[in-house]
């Protein structure tokens, strides 16, 4: 088989127009097949559309706004607590169980026990399906990964999913005899592929692995959000004492700081696509039927002429000239933006100038409650990145809680 030609975009404007073009398919998942087949990320065309149209009610502003300000605070507090009193944490696991715990509520995914030994055996095979997403970027062994993989999936069927699907089956049949009303219904990922699998053409493995992306991609993006932020952050106590400061106590400027982590950071340091058709880009690029389109998320997001001269430096100050995200694109544009942009980063101040309205997303607020707690880096246990993953992520990062 040939190589297929590689379209390499790393400038701004580009990389948008790329973005929005309907001939190019979701590239990017096509190694992590054994947990992302079938998912929303990876349909195209129609039966992308007819999915997300169904999907985007879960992520309604009211839903949105429950979540922040109801349901995610006393989360973050309760998977904190144990690691206020023992005076240190470790952020990679902790800021994935606090992610999870949420991602969990929305995916669908039933923890009747609510044990510390039952969220350890999710946290287990949230880490495994993490790992198959990201196949693409892994540097070890990828069969014997995607084996592991594959066995995750099948045990959490087996544990987590099918009761899960019992209790939605059960909860639906009782809607349908009006024993009990609509907003009673679970507002999920799950029941809404439960209640429409017919029509969408559903079989079972491709609700698993659906349900999977949800956790996954709901806990994992957030939780690296939330590392990295607050590893910027330490590192302006010494660069930028103000503004380390005012991270603490100011919510609206701490969002600055994620959304310019988010930014310099992206969750994926590339987006890809194949085209499917001809596409002339407005600057006359010609993308060939067949080629694969790698949008450099890296380059594009500190492109001098979207984000000014110091575009390579972490400025919550930033000025944006109007159109410009200050996320950059790194929840991507158009058919594939990311769906849980909104929950995860909350919304853009000057697109929601009303504070009632307006969102700090949930990585913002579990950083806010970090910081409360008086977290700062443990200078006997330095942070070690993850050997094996070419994305840059932390495999291990002490803190110390308190004064």
């Amino acid at each position: 088989m040939s190589t297929p030609n590689e379209v390499i975009i790393s400038n701004y404007e580009e990389a948008r127009e790329a973005f929005r073009q309907k001939q190019l398919r979701q590239a990017l998942y096509d190694a992590g097949d054994v947990v992302m087949a079938d998912v929303l990320v990876n349909l195209h065309g129609e039966e992308h559309r007819a999915r997300r149209r169904l999907e985007n009610r879960l992520f309604r502003r009211d839903s949105q706004v429950r979540y922040e300000r109801e349901l995610f605070p006393p989360i973050v507090a309760s998977t904190l607590a144990p690691h206020v009193r023992a005076g240190r944490a470790e952020l990679v696991g902790l800021s994935h169980q606090m992610m999870m715990n949420l991602a969990a509520f929305t995916a669908g995914v039933d923890r009747p026990e609510g044990s510390p030994a039952e969220t350890a055996r999710l946290y287990s095979y949230l880490m495994r399906f993490i790992e198959g997403a990201t196949l693409a970027h892994y540097s070890g062994d990828r069969e014997a990964k995607r084996a592991e993989v594959a066995a995750a999936l099948a045990a959490f069927d087996v544990e987590f999913l099918r009761p899960s699907i019992d209790r939605r089956r059960l909860e639906l049949a009782r809607s349908a005899a009006g024993e009990i009303g609509e907003e009673e219904l679970p507002r999920d990922v799950l029941t809404v592929l439960l209640r429409n699998r017919d029509d969408l053409d559903l079989p079972d493995d491709v609700v698993l692995r659906e349900t999977c992306f949800y956790l996954l991609a709901g806990a994992h993006t957030s939780a690296t959000a939330f590392v990295r932020t607050l590893d910027v952050i330490f590192e302006m106590e010494s660069t930028a004492p103000a503004d380390a400061e005012r991270a603490r106590h100011d919510l609206g400027f701490l969002q600055r700081c994620v959304h310019e982590t988010i930014r310099l950071q992206p969750s994926s340091p590339v987006a890809m696509r194949w085209a499917l058709e001809e596409v002339r880009l407005s600057t006359g690029r010609c993308i060939q039927p067949g080629d694969r389109v790698v949008i450099d998320l890296m380059s594009a997001n500190r492109d001098v002429t979207a984000f000014g001269p110091t575009a390579q430096r972490h400025d919550p100050h930033r000025d944006l000239p109007p159109g410009v995200a200050p996320w950059g694109l790194s929840f991507g544009l158009g058919m594939h933006a990311c769906i849980g942009q909104e929950l995860a980063a909350g919304t853009d101040v000057l697109s929601s100038p009303d504070e009632q309205d307006r969102l700090h997303g949930l990585v913002p607020v579990a950083v806010q409650a970090m910081l409360g707690a008086g977290a700062h880096r443990d200078p006997m246990h330095p942070p070690m990145l993850d050997p094996e993953s070419e994305r840059g992520y932390w495999s291990n990062y002490p803190v110390l809680l308190g004064t």
